[in-house]
């Protein structure tokens, strides 16, 4: 929705809850959530949020009446939140499902908590603060959130993967260690599913507020704490957990706040399937894209992002990294073929990023500012496959062809198979090799992050 379809049926149930006097000021969509919109603005002297979805969109997770009373019941168990004041299933006066609630101050974004020296004083709690919120959040009784999913994880997420139809490696090597290595059952717990920097709101003095509640269900509590170890969260940081800390404070946190430990295989587990499970989700996201179903940059841009999570799975298995690569970029002469003028095709694409990175982001617009930046870097990756894709192919052919393979999906379907050794080391360099091409066109700096 735009701001004009959104502001008179927002303004219109308002009115309804607060009186006739209730008007919207301020209203902006925020950047980023892929999976629905948030929008900020004011009201009836308040700062208010409102997350809605859209029936087109491809959703998993809960729905937002689940989400609504995961977060009422966070709160009821102390869990900073944010109120809810309202929700709708669409068939009222906002006409798509929705979620009202208080806004919060502070920062959400990962890369100011982890650099600004406003937050210096609080980061160095902040593992121990989280370990002790997720103990709180896993104490919470499943049978205050009516409708949460409790199925088997694994299956699950190979059930997403499968959907895809697009068989890949990098996946089956991680599928086949959390089979081989799954540890035992546990009582199951309310696990929030996202737990991370960028879903939590943090202030010079703490968290002000656990966010996004739209992938809550039932299951083992080790898999937030894994989650929030996810090398993707670090956000380039050294430190495991969140870019925060070490695992000990984590841990340390969450037994103070009334958790049980788990062993370091458990949470070992969890952070490989959490890793697997982010490569699967961004796949899953592209495909939104792919299919037409829901265009959109910030989409097409996760698709792109598979190859570094794919990275990182093969770094959370034990597989040691590869040299870093040189980005391409770096000094390309702009010379187009004869009997074409330049700027050449690098030289034009060079300026519509310069553009988008420069112009378009100075314009007023949040949401415009940040899809600008990714549009800026997906034409810096389409310039990188141009210069590199050729010898990509070839290189690439070779490797499947020394494995008997005819493409990627033959090698996926063999390690699953078992008709190929999934820890044979010419089947481990071929998967690494793909990788870190792909990793050399889409994001050459991510081969250079801590491990």
């Amino acid at each position: 929705m735009t701001p004009d379809e959104l502001s008179a049926p927002l303004t219109a149930r308002l009115r309804e809850l607060w009186g006739g006097g209730a008007e919207v000021t301020g209203l902006r969509r925020l950047p980023g959530g892929a999976s629905r919109e948030t929008w900020s603005f004011d009201a009836a002297g308040r700062g208010l949020i409102l997350r809605c979805e859209s029936p087109d969109q491809t959703r998993i997770g809960a729905g937002l009446p689940v989400e609504a009373a995961a977060f009422t019941a966070a709160r009821a168990a102390g869990v900073p939140v944010p109120e809810v004041l309202d929700a709708g299933d669409g068939t009222g006066a906002i006409p798509v499902p929705y979620l009202l609630q208080e806004r919060l101050d502070g920062e959400t974004i990962p890369r100011r908590l982890l650099r600004d020296e406003r937050f210096a004083g609080v980061r160095s709690g902040l593992a121990a603060e989280l370990g002790r919120l997720l103990a709180a959040i896993h104490a919470i009784p499943a049978g205050r959130v009516p409708g949460l999913d409790g199925g088997d994880p694994l299956a699950g997420l190979t059930a997403l993967y499968d959907g895809l139809g697009d068989p890949r490696p990098a996946v089956e090597l991680g599928l086949r260690w959390l089979r081989d290595h799954r540890p035992p059952p546990v009582p199951p717990a309310v696990v929030h599913g996202d737990f991370r920097l960028g879903n939590l709101l943090v202030a010079p003095d703490g968290v002000r507020g656990v966010l996004d509640w739209e992938l809550v269900h039932t299951g083992d509590p080790a898999e937030d704490l894994g989650w929030l170890c996810v090398k993707a969260w670090r956000f380039g940081s050294p430190h495991p957990v969140g870019g925060l800390g070490s695992r000990e404070e984590l841990l340390d946190g969450y037994e103070q706040g009334g958790g049980r430990r788990p062993d370091a295989a458990r949470l070992r587990w969890w952070e490989v399937y959490g890793t697997l499970r982010w490569t699967v989700l961004c796949r899953f996201q592209a495909e939104r894209h792919l299919s037409g179903a829901e265009p959109s940059i910030e989409l097409a841009a996760l698709g792109r992002r598979v190859c570094e999570q794919e990275h990182d799975l093969l770094l959370a298995l034990g597989h040691p990294a590869p040299a870093p690569v040189p980005d391409v970029l770096d000094g390309t002469a702009d010379v187009p073929p004869a009997p074409h003028d330049r700027p050449g095709a690098h030289g034009l694409l060079e300026a519509v990023g310069e553009f988008l990175a420069a112009d378009v982001r100075a314009a007023g617009d949040e949401r415009l500012r940040f899809h600008a930046l990714v549009a800026a870097n997906l034409l810096r990756v389409a310039r990188r496959e141009m210069l590199l894709g050729p010898a990509h192919r070839q290189a690439h052919r070779r490797r499947l062809a020394a494995l008997g393979a005819a493409s990627d999906a033959d090698l996926a379907r063999a390690i699953r198979a078992g008709t190929l050794d999934a820890a044979a080391p010419e089947v481990i360099g071929a998967v690494r090799a793909s990788v870190t091409d792909r990793l050399a066109v889409a994001s050459p700096g991510h081969l250079r992050s801590p491990a």
